[in-house]
Order: structure tokens, then C-alpha cells, then sequence
């Protein structure tokens, strides 16, 4: 029996199952199965025989904390290609770049970061480690859709009058459903204060490398920039960068920071990936993103035809309020638009048909397509939409297993924490965040529905796409506590609660109730 286990290898086992049911990608990483590689061979090669490269820092392999040769060489050719002025590779994905960003500008306990609310649970852990201060500023939202993007002009304007000591701004462009506005004028807004634009770019690391693709966080002025390489490019998961540029940040800390949140012996395989990945946008340009244009403009044209399939789009000229001037036409974000189907219940029918998207909310699918998508890839998609429809009305609504009660347009998706739903003015006072662990003597547990007007004591986390709904410390508010009944009863899947189910929540004793954040 011993020997039976011991040649179990379940991880393996279920990737290896995965690579054979043959499955259409529509969710990261960006290379679909290692389909964008095909036509490389070297690159096909060294990545299937990847142990073969799997080395350490020897002679002529360079070393990623204080590079000279070949990573140096690597490093300089992406800052070119990505329009930086120096790039650092990141193994341990953009949540190492989101630290070390954090970790550079505030230096004290108690500074000050302005800091768009609906961000990467990241950044929240990079305040806890940094001890400051976050200013939270609440996004603007799309009208349509009930989604939410980039805070406005207004609000960061506002934000650096009352907060002149502010180190910097800290913003997620573009959202994990692609959407997002320009960002010059709040950069503009930012130098002119002498403080530093952050960018979480994590799902934009291909922003720029097309006409047809919008402009990148770098190109609009951003000073300090994370890409998540391995989203919609081509490099292995965890493989990420940071460029910056400019005066603003002290680029010798940024160094260190990185060198105390990275591993001592990093992954050579995956700094090889986002050398690559470079390489490729390098030889091929624009050329290089055609074939995923081009099956995304398929699958547009295709959902026009299927009336039962919304697509989420920015509004034109429709008159509505500018916060979602700018989509990823590589982003579908596609819903039911007779509202039986929720998203979730969506994605689990897609993923029946052989079709994986990226994340799913209440309402909403997103399907993230890439340099590797194919013709044969949305045509599969479409075919499966249409007999998801087909079936839907044949056996009507209730029978199908749909929601007998429709979906409500303006449900929102945990990107989407609002002002009057995180009971916030637009420009939150200054929220203390530090490391100190609440005493399990300060903490109870109580149903999910008796939590609002409470002050939570864990994160709590929907995933994907890993935006904190709640953090410790904050108030439950009655938006946010009828959200936590919504992912109880619908069985999204959270990282952070004690109980993954949400039918307690971990809240401070009253007696201890107090406005800090650990």
C-alpha cells in the first residue's frame, strides 16, 4: 500500500489529464496551451525539455539580483521593447512587483498611499508589510454594465489637496475584465505633485504592441508599472516584469525590495519564458497578435448573431459618463442577456463543452483570448453558445436549471466596490495597515447575515480575480453583507475566510472593535 501511494502523483496526474482532454483556452496564460509557440522551435524545444534549463547561477547564466551579463542584456532588451527606461524580470508574478513597488515609496510606518479601493489583494498585503496609511479611493462605474474602472480625474485631484504628503497614487489599469479609461490626466495630476502613478498592469502586459491594442500605462506617463507576463503574452505562469522610468521612484531601493521579496534561487526556466516572450513580440511586431485579433473579432460578429449573449462594450457615444472610454479587444466579457443565466452557471456550461473561460461573477463570463487563439478556438466557442441557447429554450428556464429569478443588471462583481458599498466618500480618511495578528480572544465567529455593521477580522477574497470584497478591519457594510450571502449562495470559491462555505464570518468582538487593519 505504501508503495502504491508513493507513486501517486495527483498534481501531475490532473495536468496531464488536462493536456489530453485537448480543451479550448480562453483564460491566462496567454501562450493557450502552448499554441502561440508553435512555428518557434527552439522555443518548443526548451520549453518541453524544460529541466534541461532548470540551473542555478553558474558561470554564463548571470544572476537576477545583481545581473551584468546575460539577464542585463535581457533585462535592457524588454525595457526597449516595452517603452522603459529600465525593467526588472519578476519569478514570482506581478504580486512581487506590487510589493516592491509599495515597499519602495512608503519607507516610514504611517505613510500615506493613494490607493484605487478595488485593488489586488497584493497591494493590501503590501500596505500590511509596508504599515502605511491608505487613502482609498472608489472607482467610477460604468453605467451599463455596473462594472467599475479607474477612479476619476476629480477624485485624485481631490485626494492630493488633502493629502500633500501622499507618496504616490496606486491604481489596477486595466480591470481583470479589460476595461478601463485613459490614464495621462491622472499622471499629469501626479507629477504635477511631485508623487509617482503606480500601475498594477498586470492584464496588460500586451498594451501598446498593436494599433489596435490600447495604449500602455508606460506610454500614458506611469512611473512604476507591473505586467503579469504570463496573462496575455506568452511567458510561463509566475513569470512577470517591472518597468519604470522617470525621477520619481529611488530605483537603488526598488532594487533591494526586489531582492528581499524574491527568491535567492530563481526559476531560470521562467526568466528564460519572459525572454522569449520578448524575443517573440520583437521578431514578429504586430504580426504577432493578428490570429487572436482576428478570432476575437470572430467572436464578436459571431455573438451579434446569438440575441441570447450580451457582450459587455464602452458606450460611445451614447452620452454616459467617461469612466470606460478604453476595452481590451482581446477581453470578452459576455453575459445572458435574458438574465436566467448567471455567470457563474455560464462558465459551468462552457466548461462542459469543452470551453475553460478566465472568471466568471454573478452576471458576467470573461474569456481572455491571446497571441495562441485560433479560428477553430471561437468557432468551438460559438457552437457551444448556440447549443447552451438551444438547450435553454427547449427546455425552458426552470427545467434547465436556471435561476428562476432574474439576474439583476446592476449586481455588481467584486471589482466593483463602490462608494456607497464600502461606505466611503470617493476619498476614504486615512486607513491604518500593519502586520499585528488580532488575539483569537478578540475574535468571534457569527452567521454570514448578522455580520453587517460589523468589523471583519479576516480577508475575504472571491477568486478569480482576487479582489478583497472585505479586509480586516473594515466595516460590513449592508451592500457588502448581502454580496457575502450572494457568493454563499452561489458557492464562489473565496481565499482568505476561516469558513469557505461564508456561512460564518470572522468579526472583532465588539468590546475590542476598533478601526485597524492587520
Amino acid at each position: 500500500m505504501e508503495e502504491e501511494l508513493n507513486q501517486v502523483a495527483p498534481l501531475y496526474e490532473a495536468l496531464r489529464r488536462y493536456r489530453e482532454k485537448k480543451d479550448a483556452s480562453f483564460h491566462v496564460p496567454g501562450h493557450k496551451n502552448g499554441q502561440a509557440l508553435r512555428g518557434d522551435e527552439r522555443a518548443i524545444l526548451d520549453l518541453a525539455r524544460v529541466m534541461e534549463i532548470d540551473v542555478t547561477e553558474i558561470t554564463g547564466t548571470d544572476d537576477l539580483h545583481h545581473p551584468e551579463g546575460v539577464i542585463r542584456e535581457a533585462q535592457g532588451l524588454a525595457a526597449a521593447q516595452f517603452g522603459a527606461e529600465e525593467t526588472f524580470f519578476l519569478v514570482g508574478g506581478s504580486t512581487a512587483g506590487n510589493l516592491a513597488l509599495i515597499l519602495s515609496v512608503c519607507t516610514a510606518p504611517g505613510d500615506v498611499l493613494l490607493v484605487q479601493r478595488n485593488v489586488h489583494k497584493s497591494v493590501i498585503h503590501g500596505l500590511m508589510l509596508a504599515g502605511a496609511h491608505a487613502v482609498f479611493l472608489a472607482p467610477q462605474q460604468d453605467a451599463g454594465s455596473g462594472l467599475a474602472t479607474i477612479p476619476s480625474e476629480a477624485a485624485v485631484r481631490e485626494a492630493l489637496r488633502r493629502y500633500p504628503g501622499a507618496k504616490g497614487l496606486l491604481l489596477t489599469h486595466p480591470s481583470y475584465y479589460g476595461m478601463g479609461a485613459s490614464l495621462r490626466p491622472l499622471a499629469e495630476l501626479c507629477h504635477a505633485h511631485g508623487v509617482p502613478l503606480l500601475v498594477d498592469e498586470a492584464h496588460g502586459a500586451h498594451f501598446g504592441q498593436h494599433p489596435a491594442l490600447p495604449e500602455s500605462a508606460l506610454a500614458a506617463g506611469a512611473d512604476g508599472v507591473v505586467q503579469s507576463t504570463h496573462k496575455m503574452l506568452t511567458a510561463l505562469t509566475m513569470g512577470a516584469m517591472l518597468h519604470v522610468q522617470g525621477g520619481l521612484l529611488d530605483r537603488a531601493l526598488l532594487r533591494q525590495r526586489l531582492a528581499m521579496l524574491q527568491s535567492s534561487s530563481p526559476s531560470y526556466p521562467i526568466m528564460a519564458s519572459l525572454d522569449l516572450s520578448r524575443s517573440l513580440l520583437g521578431t514578429q511586431g504586430p504580426a504577432f497578435f493578428e490570429g487572436g485579433l482576428a478570432a476575437a473579432a470572430h467572436l464578436r460578429r459571431g455573438l451579434a448573431k446569438l440575441p441570447r449573449f450580451g457582450v459587455v462594450a464602452p458606450p460611445g457615444a451614447s452620452g454616459r459618463a467617461a469612466a470606460y472610454t478604453i476595452q481590451d479587444p482581446l477581453k470578452l466579457v459576455i453575459f445572458d442577456a435574458s438574465a436566467a443565466l448567471t455567470g457563474y452557471k455560464l462558465q459551468e456550461r462552457l466548461e462542459a463543452e469543452g470551453c475553460v473561460p478566465e472568471m466568471s461573477d454573478d452576471r458576467h463570463v470573461v474569456l481572455a483570448l491571446g497571441p495562441g487563439s485560433t479560428m477553430e478556438d471561437a468557432d468551438r466557442l460559438l457552437q457551444a453558445l448556440v447549443r447552451i441557447a438551444a438547450d435553454a429554450e427547449q427546455m425552458g428556464n426552470a427545467a434547465a436549471g436556471l435561476s428562476p429569478d432574474p439576474v439583476l443588471a446592476d449586481e455588481l462583481s467584486t471589482w466593483n466596490i463602490t462608494a456607497d458599498e464600502a461606505n466611503l466618500s470617493e476619498v476614504s480618511e486615512p486607513v491604518p495597515f500593519g502586520l499585528t495578528p488580532l488575539r483569537p480572544t478578540e475574535i468571534e465567529a457569527i452567521s454570514t447575515q448578522e455580520s453587517i455593521g460589523r468589523q471583519a477580522a479576516e480577508m475575504i477574497i472571491p477568486y478569480p480575480p482576487g479582489i478583497p470584497l472585505l479586509y480586516p478591519g473594515e466595516i460590513i457594510t449592508e451592500a457588502v453583507g448581502q454580496q457575502l450571502m450572494k457568493l454563499r449562495d452561489s458557492g464562489a470559491k473565496c481565499q482568505g475566510p476561516a469558513d469557505p462555505q461564508l456561512r460564518t464570518i470572522q468579526v472583532k468582538k465588539r468590546e475590542s472593535q476598533a478601526y485597524t487593519c492587520t
